[in-house]
């Protein structure tokens, strides 16, 4: 009898086992990254990065070659993709293999791709960081299409303008009237940028409270702040406390600045009580790779619970954004 008994669990176990492994597995909690640039890749600044790169800053002299921007001295730097085709293939089978739904902007030939191979994973936003790039008709008119739900990025401090600045204030307006979310780049540039590549470029108008006359002129305007002001962290406080309807994300500094940095700004806060409007980006360029390495910073942050996790990685983006829940299970 008792042979009977051990044959008949056996045969349960196998059963189960069999059953098992007809059971699909078990999808991952959903994320969604609010800062991706669809770009072209150039080949020229498709080179290996270390992440973290900026961990040193020595500076340079004028009177020799500035120093290369991109640190790749370290043992595993990510590689980036060598053609257009090879980064549409890699983000879309990230997102897919994550779960995670994409805001991205940039390059409009790129940006239908992506959104045409992934319709449901793709949030399209247009940007205009210059009244010289499209007149406020024409910047309207693409909001009104139904292609673009966002407008981003915007990013006037590498035009030497502040972000109050009137020639700007119509875009702005047309964003509101159209209830269609901001995003702007406010903050550090990374190093040496007015001396690299952008000669227009100033720290200063990277001060969070530079936004305030701006959206003292459109009150029901919903704005996230990129890279979250970084470093001005009294600023970014203080303006998100005086206006309920102003986010940041993390992009950007999350993968180039000290680790230890990164992880003491995004713990002040989520101290000063700003968990819940804390959203989680990259600032994809042309290294698939980053998307991990850039999770990676707040999986491994000990000091934030679970639920302070997920409202970063997915529920804070849902709200800001005015998203349905149910369509991301």
């Amino acid at each position: 009898m008792r042979k009977i008994v051990l044959l008949l669990a056996c045969l349960n176990g196998l059963t189960t086992g069999v059953g098992a492994q007809n059971t699909p597995p078990k999808r991952p909690l959903p994320i969604i990254d609010v800062h991706v640039h669809a770009m072209k890749v150039n080949p020229s600044f498709a080179v290996e990065m270390c992440p973290w790169f900026l961990r040193d800053m020595p500076g340079g002299d004028p009177n020799q070659q500035m120093r290369a921007f991109l640190n790749t001295e370290c043992a595993e730097p990510l590689q980036p993709a060598k053609s257009d085709q090879e980064m549409q293939t890699a983000v879309l089978g990230t997102m897919e293999r994550l779960n995670m739904t994409i805001v991205a902007f940039g390059d409009p030939v790129i940006l239908r791709k992506w959104k045409k191979a992934a319709p449901g994973r793709v949030i399209a936003g247009i940007g205009v960081s210059s009244p010289n790039e499209m007149t406020v008709q024409a910047f309207t008119d693409s909001l009104s299409s139904g292609f673009y739900q966002v407008m981003g990025e915007v990013a006037p401090q590498y035009q030497g303008l502040s972000p109050s600045d009137m020639s700007l204030d119509g875009y702005f307006a047309a964003a509101e009237k159209l209830n269609i979310p901001v995003g702007i780049h406010m903050g550090t540039g990374g190093n040496g940028m007015a001396n690299l590549s952008q000669s227009k470029y100033r720290a200063s108008l990277g001060r969070p409270f530079l936004l305030e006359d701006m959206l003292a002129r459109h009150p029901k305007l919903k704005l996230w702040v990129m890279h979250a002001g970084y470093p001005m962290i009294d600023e970014m406080i203080a303006l998100m406390g005086a206006n309920a309807y102003v986010y940041v994300d993390l992009a950007g500094f999350i993968w180039s600045y000290p680790q230890a940095e990164i992880h003491a700004y995004l713990k002040r806060l989520v101290q000063a009580g700003f968990g819940k409007r804390i959203l989680y980006g990259t600032d994809l360029l042309v290294w698939p790779k980053l998307i991990e390495t850039s999770l990676s910073v707040i999986e491994n942050a000990d000091y934030l619970s679970f639920d302070q996790k997920r409202d970063i990685l997915f529920n804070n983006a849902v709200r800001f954004f005015r998203l349905d829940a149910s369509k991301f299970k």
